[in-house]
């Protein structure tokens, strides 16, 4: 994984030494961090580095379907078993059979569903749903969450078994602002890919690596990939620069702005202003990126924006976003 190579710090490197002493077992490992630390990348390069890695390596986000869908995406289930459940339907566990399963967002299961997990780790037995025969698994689990499961565990919403379950190796990745020193690297990542991704040449100025450097990344190495990639499609440094600072760095100075080559800003544009174009700028291009990976599937869209169906319709019209078919349409007209 090239972004793992490019992870210098101390905390990193200590994480690349447990992939190591790990990745050739099958004990299950629990990797625990921010929302965008890179914790499938670490997951991926643990099954990369096994004995699995000519076998399949499969991803469920738990958080994004609801429990009873959930179920059926871990566990299958059988023709019959519920309203649409027209054919048989094997779950992740029974593909994943020699393979890795990777668990994000464990904290998200519900706990009535978090008996029947454990049953699986415990014995690796589970039936599918509607089923009664008894099917086998040998996938190698990794699970993943953003969440403090001790403090579940306290609130009654993650049971104890299953942490203790789960938590056999916990890999624990720092959060950016941790591990500062990577930042450059990880900018000429980024950009080198959105450069080529569209067909851009576009260069970040020292200024803007400067605020890169000291900016506070509350969203991790996923915020830093996006907001470059934003650079590069939107060709205006300027306007993610206030955005950035509109939105405060950590307790190092920001450059003054007068460092930034911003031609494209209007003179008369109060900083909140910029900073208000600047974020619709932004979610345009998000929303639009994702209904373009989607091809168009709005409520698959919404999901993976976690947003409503309703408010993405909203936000499509807002943002005056039209689909290939539309655009197919207007131009025919």
């Amino acid at each position: 994984m090239v972004e793992l190579q490019m992870c210098s710090s101390a905390g990193m490197q200590r994480v690349r030494d447990v992939i190591t002493r790990v990745a050739p077992t099958t004990a299950t490992v629990l990797l625990t961090g921010e929302s965008g630390v890179g914790k499938e990348v670490v997951a991926r390069a643990i099954h990369q580095a096994s004995p699995r890695a000519g076998e399949q390596f499969l991803k469920v986000n738990c958080a994004a379907l609801p429990g009873e869908l959930l179920e059926s995406e871990l566990f299958g289930h059988e023709r019959g078993a519920f309203t649409g459940a027209y054919r048989d339907k094997p779950g992740k566990f029974e593909v994943a059979q020699r393979g890795t399963l990777m668990l994000d967002e464990i904290g998200e299961v519900p706990l009535r569903l978090q008996a029947k997990l454990l049953h699986v780790l415990q014995d690796g037995e589970f039936a599918r749903v509607g089923g009664q025969r008894v099917m086998h698994t040998g996938a190698r689990i990794l699970a993943a969450t953003n969440r403090d499961l001790t403090a579940e565990i306290r609130a009654g919403r993650f049971r104890e078994d299953l942490y203790y379950r789960l938590n056999v190796i916990e890999v624990h990745i720092p959060a950016l602002r941790e591990r500062r020193e990577e930042i450059p690297a990880l900018i000429e990542y980024f950009l080198a890919r959105s450069n080529a991704a569209y067909g851009r040449a576009v260069p970040i100025a020292p200024a803007m690596r400067r605020l890169f450097a000291e900016y506070a990344w509350p969203g991790n190495i996923r915020q830093l990939e996006n907001v470059i990639k934003r650079v590069v499609v939107l060709s205006d440094a300027g306007a993610v620069y206030n955005e950035l600072t509109s939105r405060g760095s950590s307790e190092a100075p920001v450059p003054a702005p007068e460092a930034m080559p911003v031609a494209s800003l209007t003179a008369q544009l109060d900083l909140k202003a910029i900073a208000r174009r600047a974020a619709r700028d932004a979610e345009r291009l998000a929303i639009a990126d994702v209904l373009e990976r989607t091809r168009w599937n709005r409520a698959k869209a919404a999901r993976l924006l976690g947003i409503s169906y309703k408010a993405l319709l909203y936000k499509i019209v807002d943002c005056g976003l039209a689909s290939p078919i539309q655009k197919t349409t207007a131009s025919v007209a």
